[in-house]
């Protein structure tokens, strides 16, 4: 189950990147695909007037972050409760732990799970609860930007069927698709989507904060889910002050961030670089509304990043990505795929919001590049 789960989680990867990445050569013959993958790389604020009277508003895209978060915890808990299970306590040896506690009464679960995980299984561990802790940190953020930082325009729409199908099949899940032009003032006005694509749309919207998270612990989700499933029988069979009998040792608990490495703390130093820069871009880019009586009136921003580039908070999000495959030690193919897709996905908005800036703005500087400074 764990090698079919991380086959299929590659497999989706590279599914996603190879449409993006053709989309990116630039060619003619292939101008009509290029258009569509684009539609998915921007969601503009005007939709088709038919379509109107069935859709919602844009802003209620906070709901798929409060899921979001919801899934991110959820993981990060069950991941920590199993490394929990798999540490033997620090005052005594292994094999005298497992003895005591099957003797005393002690979880089962926990004795087991203890006695058979080598030191650097929980090491491989570590990193996981680390990684999925820098996400948590990311999604809270993003959700805490939805509520207070962006301002939507009201003629900013989404269909009510890919809103809801976010919600049902998503299983937890947020920000738009790879954070595609996800604030009004980078949407491009003239982007008008069909029924059909903006449906389906908005599933890949909501999809991306499901595969993320769980891409970010897919080596363990196995044993987590199983270990899950182990305790909630155990609890059934013994019942709720049995299994309050387990003290937890917090020290115990804690050994997992202990045992990290310097390359997950490179990798942190990294994501939280770009999360403070991404932070301070959307909060320039939700400050553009503020005190207008003109909503939908576009102007250009400054400050930060923008100085270079004319999507700071794509370039944000990359070195965020690049972050977690630092602090993976740059061995996880998942996360590499995972980082790939950021990458390839916002290039192609990035290329087509500088091109938007350059047509609507005659004074747009000259000197800023699309996303990466003096390069691209």
């Amino acid at each position: 189950m764990e090698l079919g789960l991380v086959t299929l989680l590659r497999a989706a990867w590279v599914a996603a990147i190879l449409p993006v990445v053709i989309a990116l050569i630039p060619s003619s013959k292939i101008s009509f695909f290029q258009q569509f993958v684009l539609g998915f790389a921007k969601r503009g604020k005007i939709m088709q007037s038919s379509s109107n009277k069935f859709s919602v508003p844009q802003k209620l895209f906070i709901h798929f972050y409060i899921l979001a978060s919801v899934w991110t915890t959820l993981l990060l808990v069950a991941t920590w409760i199993y490394a929990y299970s798999t540490m033997p306590k620090i005052s005594e040896p292994l094999l005298f732990s497992s003895i005591a506690s099957h003797l005393t009464g002690g979880s089962r679960i926990f004795s087991l799970h203890s006695s058979h995980t080598s030191k650097e299984h929980r090491s491989r561990i570590a990193v996981s609860i680390f990684l999925l802790l820098l996400m948590e940190a990311q999604v809270l953020r993003r959700l805490f930007e939805s509520i207070y930082v962006f301002k939507y325009s009201p003629s900013a729409r989404m269909h009510i069927l890919g809103y809801l199908t976010g919600l049902l099949l998503s299983k937890g899940t947020a920000d738009s698709w790879c954070v595609l032009c996800f604030t009004e003032h980078t949407s491009t006005p003239s982007c008008q989507m069909d029924r059909t694509l903006a449906e389906f749309c908005s599933f890949l919207d909501s999809s991306f904060y499901t595969a993320v998270p769980i891409s970010l612990c897919c080596n363990h989700a196995a044993e987590v889910y199983k270990f899950g499933l182990s305790l909630i029988q155990e609890f059934i069979v013994k019942g709720k002050d049995r299994m309050l009998a387990t003290e937890v040792d917090w020290w115990r608990f804690l050994n997992p961030l202990i045992q990290l490495r310097w390359y997950s703390w490179i990798g942190a130093a990294i994501c939280f670089w770009g999360w403070i820069h991404q932070q301070r871009c959307h909060a320039i880019l939700g400050s553009l509304r503020e005190n207008r009586e003109d909503n939908d009136e576009y102007v250009v921003p400054h400050g930060d990043w923008f100085q270079y580039v004319s999507s700071p908070h794509y370039l944000a999000e990359i070195v965020v990505y690049a972050g977690f495959v630092v602090a993976s030690g740059c061995s996880d193919l998942t996360i590499w795929l995972l980082w790939g897709f950021t990458v390839a996905n916002l290039v192609l908005a990035a290329a087509e919001t500088h091109r938007w800036y350059l047509h609507k703005f005659d004074n747009y500087p000259k000197n800023r590049f699309a996303i990466f400074p003096f390069v691209y």
